[in-house]
């Protein structure tokens, strides 16, 4: 396959389409909890802003300055996060990453929308890209988790 028609496949309009319409874009006014993460091979920042209440997040917004893959990561993310708890957030880590690394299975409903960025598997190079919302998130559920139960 050519190069063009990798990229074509890799930046499909179903990524594209994501990327143009993040849910949840911004930042909160007086968060609970706000994380900021960095890829260092690509310089994508995704800056978390999230509330949560019972275990489960109630508010969120992100700041999202990275790729078209990224930020498609971002607005799955986005469509799903609200109602979610630390541990499902740490399943859907898990398995996306097991997704895009090790050919594991579409990570389970309802985080299943990732299957978009199954071709991103064969770029090593855009997978922090894609894991950094995720991340985000995740750290800061964590941490609001971790308060509560210290």
């Amino acid at each position: 396959m050519s190069d063009n028609a990798q990229m074509m496949k890799l930046y499909s309009a179903r990524i594209l389409a994501l990327a143009a319409d993040i849910p949840h874009l911004g930042r909160l006014d007086a968060p609970q909890t706000s994380v900021k993460r960095r890829s260092p091979l690509c310089g994508s920042t995704v800056t978390v802003d999230l509330d949560m209440q019972e275990g489960r997040v109630t508010r969120f917004a992100q700041d999202v300055k990275a790729c078209a893959l990224g930020q498609a990561a971002a607005a799955l993310l986005g469509q799903v996060v609200i109602g979610r708890s630390a541990t499902e957030l740490a399943q859907a880590r898990t398995q996306l990453h097991a997704m895009l690394t090790a050919d594991g299975p579409i990570p389970d409903a309802p985080f299943d929308g990732y299957e978009v960025l199954l071709p991103a598997r064969e770029y090593r190079n855009r997978h922090a890209s894609i894991l950094l919302a995720l991340d985000a998130a995740l750290e800061a559920a964590e941490s609001l988790t971790s308060e509560t139960t210290s």
